[in-house]
């Protein structure tokens, strides 16, 4: 088990990818109006058999397919037309198919609850569309008490962590738009089940710290049919900013420096004979990564719009 697991980053990647007619999400540009909501379920599917140790790409070995199912339900809150709620809580299943060598349990279990505000700073008519600055804020914990150095099947890194980020969008008046965002995530430390660990040094704790990172997200949209189908291309991007590689022939853990680069599709399509309703699907793929697994993941969900 020789490459750092990234499912914490789920929430962040999934939002990532799922840009809800007049709900939001972290990264994206759209604001709900005051006492208006809109929940949302998502299925996401992710596996990979091959990981990048250090930067070194390298096959699973004896743990083969390693496999993970996150069901996400979230909600956007209207507080007022100008700041939002976002809140999130992911629960994640993780496997791998079983090798010559053996099998190995994976894990399940609620992962992080995820709360957000977002702000929004400008948005005004400039040329032939609009301008949109925004502002989010958010923060996560643990629900549960998972084990975070069990790498690859942990649910998540243990760890809270704080984020920051920007967002700036341009939409043309004829329905195509960019985005682009950029956050930082300050995040805490965890407590594995031993006392020793080598991070760069050795440390005689059970207290591990999770490396800092910087989130980049870029988007280029348009809005189809009457506005009832949105189509995307997305760029994912995680950088950490310290921590330490993966060592041969030692597992991956929390303090491990993990960078990757992601690409993916999205569609949602929102029925006009069904007033609220919305339906989306994602595909993605990492196409660059340090100490982590090169992962292909989809995702489908259903949101629902309404009045609080």
């Amino acid at each position: 088990m020789k490459f750092q697991n990234t499912i914490a980053l789920y929430f962040v990647i999934i939002l990532s990818f799922m840009g809800v007619s007049k709900a939001q999400t972290p990264s994206d540009a759209i604001m709900m109006h005051q006492r208006e909501s809109c929940a949302a379920l998502i299925y996401e599917h992710s596996w990979f058999d091959h990981y990048w140790e250090g930067t070194k790409l390298r096959t699973n070995g004896t743990i083969e397919t390693v496999k993970r199912n996150t069901f996400l339900p979230m909600i956007a809150i209207g507080i007022f037309d100008q700041l939002n709620l976002l809140i999130g809580a992911p629960y994640v299943q993780t496997a791998s198919t079983e090798p010559n060598g053996g099998y190995f349990n994976g894990a399940k279990g609620f992962q992080d609850l995820s709360l957000a505000l977002k702000g929004e700073i400008l948005n005004l008519q400039l040329g032939m569309g609009k301008l949109a600055l925004l502002a989010t804020a958010g923060f996560s914990t643990p629900m549960t008490n998972y084990l975070s150095d069990y790498q690859p099947y942990s649910i998540g890194f243990g760890a809270n962590e704080y984020s920051l980020r920007g967002i700036l969008q341009y939409k043309l008046d004829m329905g195509f738009y960019g985005r682009v965002a950029a956050a930082y995530l300050l995040r805490g430390q965890t407590e594995a089940e031993r006392d020793y660990y080598y991070n760069n040094g050795s440390y005689y704790t059970a207290w591990m710290d999770v490396p800092n990172a910087w989130n980049y997200n870029a988007v280029a949209g348009i809005w189809m049919l009457g506005n009832s189908l949105k189509l995307e291309a997305n760029y994912l991007g995680i950088k950490s900013t310290s921590g330490d590689d993966i060592r041969p022939y030692n597992a991956a853990q929390p303090t491990n420096k993990v960078s990757f680069d992601q690409v993916g599709i999205s569609a949602q399509y929102y029925p006009k004979a069904a007033k609220g309703l919305g339906a989306l699907a994602y595909f993605s793929q990492k196409i660059n990564g340090r100490n982590t697994g090169k992962s292909s993941q989809f995702g489908v969900g259903l949101t629902y719009q309404f009045k609080i």
